[in-house]
């Protein structure tokens, strides 16, 4: 049980474990409608190079195999398109998001992309999901897993649902390793895209929240100890683009 007194952090902020969530959840509740269009404007366009990078690892089946994906954070659905997009008529894939004005926005996408029939959309909470033991084929969740107030929570609630010889892959923000390049990430990161969001949504203390965040989120090594502690094997992940974002990934085996 969680003591009352217990903290964590929102972006810079220490808060109480207990209203990290909210927070959260109003980020996303403003920032919904321009997510990915945001995401475009402030990674260039290399989030969908990373997110492909996330699919190739995923590699879902291109036969008729069933293929059960459980996408968590992903509330847009660009995950579960991706996948849908490359993999077998097997394929479906469940996202699940705790904010609803996410969710809205993949519904509607899906309906668009006459996806609707292989990606659902379910309201849920990354720590506690409300799916079966051992029911899924691989978990994927980008840039979301550090908007989680209690990590190791998510990780073992990861491991809980997924079938032996299933894996785990998540996509996040990580420290760059390039000089020169961390020093004009920096810059970029804290006087371009908080007033950049503000421009595109009208709400740039979220973004100035986003960007903190990433500066809180552990380091890659000290990650995996945690994707291993929650019981996966064979962890690894790889530094994408000068180490601005890391693909991490798991075994159940």
């Amino acid at each position: 049980m969680d003591r009352p007194d217990q903290t964590t952090h929102f972006g810079f902020r220490n808060v109480p474990l207990g209203d990290k969530q909210t927070l959260v959840n109003d980020v996303f509740h403003n920032v919904a409608q321009r997510y990915d269009l945001m995401n475009d404007l402030m990674s260039g366009g290399l989030h969908r190079v990373w997110k492909d990078a996330m699919i190739t690892a995923l590699n879902p089946p291109r036969n008729d195999a069933t293929f059960a994906l459980l996408d968590v954070a992903g509330g847009t659905g660009d995950i579960a398109f991706r996948a849908a997009k490359v993999g077998g008529r097997g394929f479906g894939a469940t996202v699940c998001d705790i904010n609803p004005d996410m969710l809205a926005v993949g519904r509607e996408r899906a309906v668009k992309k006459h996806l609707d029939h292989q990606v659902s959309f379910v309201e849920g909470n990354a720590e506690t999901l409300a799916f079966a033991d051992r029911s899924f084929d691989a978990y994927t969740i980008a840039f979301g897993i550090r908007n989680v107030p209690r990590i190791d929570h998510a990780l073992r609630e990861a491991f809980r649902v997924l079938k032996p010889g299933s894996r785990f892959l998540c996509l996040e923000f990580s420290t760059v390793d390039v000089p020169g390049l961390d020093k004009l990430y920096e810059l970029f990161s804290f006087k371009v895209i908080p007033p950049l969001g503000g421009a595109i949504t009208g709400d740039a203390d979220s973004y100035q929240y986003l960007v903190e965040s990433i500066r809180k989120f552990p380091k890659p090594n000290a990650f995996a100890d945690m994707i291993r502690d929650a019981g996966f094997a064979r962890v690894s992940w790889q530094t994408l683009s000068g180490g601005i974002v890391a693909l991490h990934s798991g075994w159940r085996l």
